[in-house]
Order: C-alpha cells, then structure tokens, then sequence
C-alpha cells in the first residue's frame, strides 16, 4: 500500500479509538453528574439540513429517532475523518511532540464539532459557564490523547 493510504487507514483506526474515548469520558460524565445529553447535536443536524436544503424524512418520533442517530453519526464521522487526515499528515512527514500531537488532536476535534455549532448558530461558547467549558474540553482532550497515541503506535 502507498504511504498515504496506510496514513489514512491508520488515522481512521486512531480515530475510532479516539472517538470512542471521546464517547466514553462524555458518557461518564453524564453518568456521575446525572447530566442530560447534549442537545447540540441533534440541533446542528437539523440546521444543517436546512441550510442543504436537504429534508429529514419522516414526521413526529419516526423524524426525531433519524435525528439522533445523525447526529451521532456526525461525531463518528468527524471524529475518524479527523483520525484519517492527521494520519495522512503523519504519513507526510509531520512528527511532533507527544504534547503536540495530543493537544493538535484534542484541539481539532473541538474544533471540528464545535465551529460548525456556532457557525449555525446553535450554540455561543463566549456564553458556556465554567462547568460546561470542562464538560467539553475534557472529552476532546481524551480524544486527542488516544488518537495520537494510537497513531503513534501504529505508525512509529
């Protein structure tokens, strides 16, 4: 296999792990602090259908149950396409610190769900409280520990 084809299989497979962390340290949190999900996601995804001009199918709970799992969707999708591209910048040559990759990771996965909220108008960071600041960054950081440390090992 070519260079950037591996670098990008393995950037998805990081990724994934990534992602998964991303998932899991998120769903903690909701269990230990008796949190309710996030309805930022679902609301991203109905804007951006919108704004395509592109119709969600269906009416009342059969609609909302397609929303849902869009929007989860749209976190994988992210979360492994991020993977992907920072695997096939590794591939090209690009070798930072330990801290590097884990804070560009971390940082890109915030950005990459979190611009697109605000762009659409769902969310305001400048209005989140402290609290939830934490509950955002402390999920992306995890993901951006997994994923540069599984694109490490992968791709020494």
């Amino acid at each position: 296999m070519t260079r950037p084809v591996t670098g990008l299989l393995y950037g998805a497979a990081a990724g994934a792990a990534g992602t998964t962390a991303l998932n899991t340290v998120g769903y903690l949190d909701m269990a230990w602090r008796a949190r309710p999900a996030s309805g930022t996601p679902r609301a991203t995804v109905e804007k951006l259908s919108q704004a395509m001009h592109l119709p969600i199918p269906g009416h009342g709970a059969e609609k909302e149950n397609r929303v849902a799992g869009l929007a989860a969707l749209t976190g994988i999708a992210a979360g492994i396409g991020l993977g992907a591209l920072l695997g096939l910048v590794r591939a090209e040559g690009w070798r930072p610190s330990r801290l590097i990759a884990y804070a560009t990771a971390g940082f890109g996965a915030r950005l990459g769900t979190d611009a697109p909220m605000t762009l659409l108008k769902v969310t305001d960071p400048r209005t989140w409280s402290a609290k939830d600041r934490i509950a955002d960054i402390v999920p992306h950081l995890a993901y951006g520990v997994v994923t540069a440390a599984v694109l490490e090992r992968l791709d020494p």
